[in-house]
This record gives structure tokens, C-alpha cells and sequence, in this order.
């Protein structure tokens, strides 16, 4: 099949392991795109159109800078440093021990922690919350598939 992967698994692996833990960490989303089946593009089901999205996304952005308007250094979520992750990213009770198990089973460094919470937070601007929940955490964390899958 044209444009599929030729390499095994463990030859994949070992191409990985040749970026830095480090280098892997800065990157905020890591995301395995699976073809799609041909029966899923005819079918009639389709999602949210490019308009909504855009409409989200600009409602999200908007948050963000009302959130920031006495950072003037910070234009978004992922500019946040640590002491405006403490000021607005608190988790309450589930989404920290959400991402306490996950920091622990999935073997996650600091860096990725920081990234994940932006994320979180990010997600929830979208869905406009005023709070990170249990499940932005969880989606979050998802976008994490390179270290879920071939860092632990």
C-alpha cells in the first residue's frame, strides 16, 4: 500500500531513540495519525465543520488574552511559565491525581508535566471552561503517545 510504513516496529524504535528525551519533551503534541478506512470517508456522519472550529479556536484565543490582559509578555497558553502555571492552571482534587498516576506509571518528566497542563488548559478554553477537569487532563495526556509508547 502506497505511503505505508516499511520498517518493523523495533526498526522504528531504534530510529526514535535517536531523538533526545529533552527534544521530545518540547514538542507540546505527539499524535499517531492512522489512515482512514475508506468505509468512514463515504459514509454520511460528519463532524464539526471548519467554521465551528474556527469559531472555538477564536473564542479559546479570546479567553486567552482576557486571562493574560496584565501579561503583557504572555500571548497564550503555551508562553506560560511556571509561576503562571501555579496562578492559572490549579487543579483540583481529580485532575491532580489524574496526572499524579499518569506521572507516575507513564514515567513523565517535569517538562512534560508543564506541557500536559497547558495543554489541559488549552483544551478547556475550547470547551469553554473556566477550570481544568478530570477529562481535559485525560485528553491531554493522550497527546503524549510517544512517551506513552516508546520512552517508558
Amino acid at each position: 500500500m502506497p505511503g505505508e510504513s516499511k520498517s518493523s516496529p523495533r526498526e522504528i524504535q531504534n530510529y526514535l531513540g535517536r531523538i533526545s528525551g529533552p527534544l521530545l519533551d518540547r514538542i507540546d503534541l505527539h499524535v499517531e495519525v492512522p489512515a482512514v478506512k475508506f468505509r468512514e470517508m463515504a459514509g454520511e456522519k460528519t463532524g464539526e465543520t471548519s467554521a465551528e472550529i474556527r469559531a472555538r479556536v477564536i473564542a479559546a484565543r479570546q479567553r486567552q488574552q482576557t486571562r493574560f490582559t496584565h501579561k503583557p509578555k504572555i500571548t497564550c497558553n503555551a508562553r506560560m511559565g511556571s509561576k503562571e502555571l501555579k496562578e492559572f492552571c490549579a487543579l483540583d482534587d481529580e485532575p491532580k491525581e489524574l496526572l499524579k498516576l499518569a506521572m507516575t506509571e507513564l514515567n513523565f518528566s517535569a517538562r512534560a508535566y508543564d506541557r500536559i497542563v497547558k495543554v489541559a488548559r488549552t483544551i478547556a478554553d475550547l470547551a469553554g471552561a473556566d477550570k481544568i477537569s478530570g477529562e481535559h487532563i485525560s485528553e491531554a495526556i493522550q497527546y503524549r503517545s510517544l512517551d506513552r509508547q516508546l520512552w517508558t
